[in-house]
């Protein structure tokens, strides 16, 4: 008898946890499997690094092939796995059983650790790797920023630009700047800075130009090089910088909202106010792509004969790689009307479902127009005008149905209410044709009533053929007829639609399945009819099949979860066909052919097939087919088989997630999820949590320890640190004792928080669009606006407003009133916070103010109760010029009730007197009795002295950040 561990010639070697049987044939000698990998591709270069690692160089776009050479008895079995390498971060596994892997035109994403595993059930398995390192070097992009502030005392003005160059490559790229055709170092001009941006993994280099000069005035060129390696040759681009060049700017020639009518010719042309070099404009609609026969061509769209269909968004960008795009949009409606419908709505009051005299009746009408808030209705009986009274009421936008909605309500309906009524819906001067409804109202105006004809109710076709199913309505007027499924794992209709309106009660099907068996249900709308509750029947479908059919079989595809150790029971069972039964069932794991199960009878007929597994074990983990046939055809059950633990779910509602901090524009994110099926395998140990910056390649992985999880628990975990107002992905893996789990991933976004104030900090930065919930007062002069150093006009009125905000970050937003013409003396705007519920004695109001320049206004707080109706009160004022600084203000209110508070900036004697605000904080609790030491107010760069902002305010980054400009 040969080793219980070596097997016998001619048979596949099963999984552990199988058994088998075979024909005992002689053995031959067995030897250990061997491995080796060769190169037969494009490499570059193959090489020993200095930790005795294999590294295959290749440039991307050309043939990977590597050669698993292998020696041994039985003949080994060969597969390739890989795992990520620095392109990405994600743990990849793509099994290949071949001796030879190629990949042609090899990718940057699949650059990394190559395994050629061997093994023959002889000793242990040889594993062999090597690391494929793809070689590339992208197009640089180049784009250029400049900041504009002023500085005191010298009385000139100071312009700093910023070119910033980024490219993406492998190995990382060298950069060289130059200013026409002579190389620019720090050593031999003072005037120019060059660095390298922090998080940029050395992809990007600015070029600053401090201070401009004449003679930065020039051509420059960012080169870009990987020394040559593969072959690939260095890249450049240049710009050429002037004393014109300046950011695209737009403005279109039509109103933002463009209403049109069907057939008309529509032309938007998109205006170049600014820009140089020349902008690049491009018309895109949203959604979906320009219509057919839309021509875009020089900042003009012009879309022939426009239909309803075109309605949209159409949006116009500028670019030349100079500040932000600029953008503007049009929404273009063309108008349309369509399906007009009526209801009958009997006395709501008394619940009643008919028509009697006496009672209350309502009339409605309605059609889907654009714009729906344009359309008028007329209401007409027997062919008059419907006049107006106490007991004939038309109204508009009732809450109870679809929005622009016209009803005639009937009070206290009399004999002479009946006849005819015609509703007519139009567009007032439009050339789009008036749509009608007619409704009559008698004594024979009944609610609906649904049944199915006698011998209907149970419907047998044969499958291919085509079927009629009937529903009678009685009633006047008889309403629509809508169909849908009964059977929850068939929810849609043959026709893809969930539901589906047939105007006689006949849903006619073509060609039916045996898929479309199953119980139909019919019931009456509530449109073009009685508003009442839908009545219903059901209608059994039953299709027969034609012999001969191939089997059907379920699962088609299973995933199985078990502990390692655990035994696992896999059935495949024979769903359908003709004839009935099994002819053969046949296993295979990993695509080798398994022992066929045991011998059933042929009296039994078996409807299924098995597979045991006694214990699930790493190798026994794999892809499982067992292939069911008949005498017409086969079908397969696929069961994917493994220990490892299913993906986490996470949890998306978690209050207030967002937590930022003040002053240091950082932001913590409560990161809450469960865990899909923990029970289903061995015990989770912990998770692998990666969180990574968009647009960013490194990433932040840490473990995170669990103890036992239940079903349903919520796991949480802050995430800290994060920058204002970068948004992350984050990827959560679970790992047992098997190993790595299903990885769940999903995106972050900073959003400032809009709920009320609770016992910590709770600060606006301004640096989310919603502005923490903050709302323009309708009743002022003019709006706050938000803006940062990045979004200023370059040609914004010098010596007034901050140049940056609290932080002296560049991207750092604020909110500021903009003092220049057409603005008035005394002219207020209003910026209303939400809506607080007062839950404490005392709060503290904490922001910070700038108000610069010799025509400044006033700044004032009020406090808007709204106890009893809106109530406004002054809690804190100030005026006058206070130098180009941050200030910070604390205010104590103790409001009686819910209440908002309003930040009012009034316009003084000139333009020269733009104020703005930062970092709002509301908090529960006095403020303290200790106002601020006047030394650590924020200087702003360029203002005078003092210099350096106070460490307790400013961050390193924006100590950094002031550095650079210096």
């Amino acid at each position: 008898m040969p080793p219980a561990n070596i097997l016998r010639r001619g048979c596949p070697r099963p999984p552990s946890g199988l058994g088998a049987s075979c024909l005992n044939l002689p053995p031959l000698r067995p030897a250990p499997a061997q491995a080796q990998i060769v190169h037969a591709g494009q490499a570059c270069v193959v090489k020993e690094d200095n930790i005795s690692e294999r590294v295959y160089t290749i440039r991307e776009g050309d043939t990977l092939m590597l050669q698993c050479l292998v020696t041994g008895h039985p003949r080994p079995q060969v597969r390739w796995t890989k795992t990520a390498g620095s392109a990405s971060d994600k743990f990849q596994e793509t099994s290949v059983f071949n001796e030879t892997l190629r990949i042609e035109r090899i990718a940057r994403t699949q650059g990394g650790r190559y395994y050629c595993k061997a093994e023959n059930g002889v000793g242990v398995p040889a594993i062999k790797s090597i690391r494929v390192d793809v070689q590339y070097l992208d197009e640089p992009v180049l784009t250029v920023h400049q900041t504009v502030s002023d500085v005191r005392g010298n009385f000139y003005q100071e312009k700093t630009v910023f070119l910033r160059c980024t490219v993406n490559s492998n190995p990382p790229a060298r950069f060289i700047w130059k200013r026409g055709s002579d190389t620019l170092s720090h050593s031999q001009d003072n005037g120019v800075d060059i660095y390298e941006p922090l998080y940029t993994q050395g992809e990007t280099k600015v070029l600053k130009l401090k201070n401009l000069r004449p003679q930065d005035y020039a051509s420059y060129t960012c080169q870009v090089s990987v020394r040559n390696v593969c072959g690939i040759p260095d890249k450049a681009i240049t710009f050429r910088l002037t004393n014109t060049t300046a950011p695209p700017a737009l403005k279109l020639s039509v109103n933002e909202t463009l209403v049109v009518n069907p057939g008309e010719n529509v032309t938007v042309q998109c205006l170049l106010t600014g820009g140089d070099p020349l902008p690049q404009l491009q018309w895109s609609h949203g959604p979906g792509p320009l219509p057919l026969g839309a021509l875009a061509q020089s900042g003009t769209l012009s879309i022939p004969s426009v239909q309803a269909r075109d309605s949209g968004y159409y949006n116009c960008t500028a670019t030349n790689n100079v500040g932000n795009p600029a953008k503007k949009t049009v929404n273009l409606l063309v108008r349309s009307m369509k399906n007009a419908t009526f209801q009958i709505t009997p006395d709501v009051i008394k619940e009643s479902e008919n028509i009697q005299l006496g009672q209350d009746l309502k009339l409605s009408c309605h059609v889907d127009a654009v714009p729906q808030e344009k359309v008028t209705y007329q209401w007409f009986k027997n062919g008059k005008p419907a006049r107006m009274s106490k007991r004939l009421l038309v109204t508009r936008n009732d809450p109870e149905l679809p929005a622009v909605t016209s009803s005639l309500e009937l009070i206290d309906l009399h004999f002479s209410d009946y006849g005819t009524y015609l509703c007519v819906a139009s567009f007032p001067g439009a050339p789009v044709p008036d749509l009608s409804v007619e409704v009559n109202i008698s004594s024979e105006t009944v609610p609906p009533t649904i049944s199915v004809p006698k011998g209907r109710a149970v419907v047998t076709v044969r499958e291919g053929s085509p079927a009629e199913l009937q529903c009678e309505v009685r009633g006047k007027p008889r309403p629509p007829v809508l169909w849908s499924r009964v059977d929850k794992e068939a929810a849609m209709l043959p026709s893809g639609l969930p539901l589906e309106e047939t105007p006689d009660g006949k849903l006619r099907l073509e060609h039916v399945s045996r898929d479309m068996s199953g119980t139909y249900r019919c019931q009456t709308a509530r449109y073009n009819g009685f508003n009442v509750r839908p009545r219903e029947a059901q209608v059994q479908l039953n299709v027969q099949s034609v012999p001969p059919v191939p089997p059907e079989v379920e699962p088609s595809s299973q995933d199985v979860r078990q502990a390692l150790g655990r035994p696992v029971l896999l059935r495949c069972s024979l769903l359908r066909g003709s004839p009935q039964r099994i002819a053969a069932a046949v296993w295979r794991f990993k695509g080798q052919l398994l022992p066929p199960p045991p011998a059933v009878p042929a009296a039994e007929a078996p409807d299924h097939s098995e597979l045991r597994l006694d214990a699930v074990t790493r190798d026994s983990s794999g892809s499982y087919e067992c292939s069911i046939s008949n005498d017409v055809g086969s079908a397969t059950c696929l069961f994917q088989v493994s220990a490892k633990a299913y993906s986490p779910e996470f949890y998306f509602d978690t209050p207030n997630p967002t937590r930022s901090h003040k002053l240091s524009k950082n932001y913590s994110y409560v990161l809450q999820w469960t865990q899909r099926e923990p029970d289903a395998v061995d015990p989770l140990l912990n998770y692998r949590l990666s969180v990574r910056q968009l647009n960013q390649h490194s990433a932040m992985v840490k473990a995170i320890p669990v103890r036992r999880v239940e079903k349903g628990q919520l796991l949480e975990y802050v995430l800290t640190d994060l920058r204002v107002p970068h948004s992350y992905e984050v990827r959560l893996t679970p790992y047992t004792t098997f190993g790595a789990g299903d990885m769940a991933s999903r995106i972050i976004h900073y959003t400032e928080p809009i709920n009320s104030p609770n016992l910590s900090d709770n600060t606006c930065h301004f640096e989310d669009e919603k502005i923490c919930g903050y709302t323009q007062d309708l009743t002022d002069n003019f709006d706050w606006t938000r803006q940062n150093a990045l979004t200023q006009n370059p040609k914004r009125s010098p010596n007034t407003g901050p140049p940056t905000d609290i932080s002296g970050t560049p991207e750092g937003y604020y909110m500021f009133i903009e003092t220049s013409r057409p603005r008035e003396l005394g002219d207020r705007a209003r910026l209303v916070s939400p809506l607080y519920n007062a839950s404490a004695k005392f709060y503290c109001v904490s922001f910070f103010y700038h108000m610069y320049g010799k025509h400044i206004g006033s700044l004032n707080l009020l406090v808007r109760s709204r106890n009893k109706g809106a109530l406004d009160t002054h809690a804190w004022s100030l005026s006058g010029n206070k130098g180009n600084v941050w200030q910070q203000a604390h205010v104590p209110i103790n409001p009686s009730g819910p209440f908002q508070i309003i930040f009012e900036g009034v316009r003084g004697s000139g333009y020269l007197g733009d104020i703005a605000i930062d970092d709002v904080t509301l908090k529960k609790g006095e403020c303290p009795r200790k106002q601020m030491d006047p030394n650590k107010v924020v200087v702003m760069p360029g203002s005078g002295a003092p210099r350096q902002p106070h460490p307790q305010l400013w961050g390193p980054m924006a100590i950094f950040l002031l550095a650079l400009q210096r």
